[in-house]
């Protein structure tokens, strides 16, 4: 599994076990939900620095890497051909 993709999954099980306290404490659901957030992220922030730079160098990767164009191939060959 990509890291990108757990480390998602991680903050929204944080956020959604933070919400679940937050909304059985009888808080109001838009106070929770954003208190919520900023526990979800700062857990995540303090404790997940490992998964959140390999998230980094995945996109990182996934930028830098070249772009293929399938059609690229078959516009040079007919373009070739059709020069003398």
């Amino acid at each position: 599994m990509s890291p990108w993709i757990q480390y998602t999954l991680l903050r929204l099980g944080l956020f959604g076990a933070a919400l679940g306290v937050l909304l059985a404490l009888q808080i109001d659901w838009w106070w929770a939900a954003i208190i919520a957030s900023i526990i979800a992220m700062t857990i995540s922030y303090i404790f997940f620095s490992s998964l959140r730079d390999a998230v980094a160098l995945d996109l990182h990767a996934r930028r830098n890497r070249p772009s293929v164009d399938p059609d690229a191939e078959a516009e040079d060959a007919a373009s070739s051909a059709t020069q003398p």
